[in-house]
């Protein structure tokens, strides 16, 4: 059985844009009800940035999903 390596435990495949677009929201008004800006969203999609603990639960919320949700291994 192949070892993981550290980096590759902890890469995530980021779900948040596939999610927005299964409930049909607009960019921009996720990042509104999120408290954040476009930009902001843009670097969580792109996976630039993850967004902090606290608009991960608004987030997970506003999309009717876990926090785990948002990312998969």
């Amino acid at each position: 059985m192949k070892e993981n390596t550290l980096f590759e435990v902890f890469l995530m495949r980021n779900r948040i844009d596939e999610l927005i677009k299964e409930k049909g929201y607009m960019k921009k008004y996720v990042a509104q009800k999120v408290g954040i800006t476009p930009n902001q969203l843009s670097n969580w999609l792109a996976g630039k940035s993850y967004p902090p603990l606290d608009k991960a639960y608004i987030l997970a919320d506003l999309l009717g999903v876990k926090v785990d949700d948002l990312y998969e291994r």
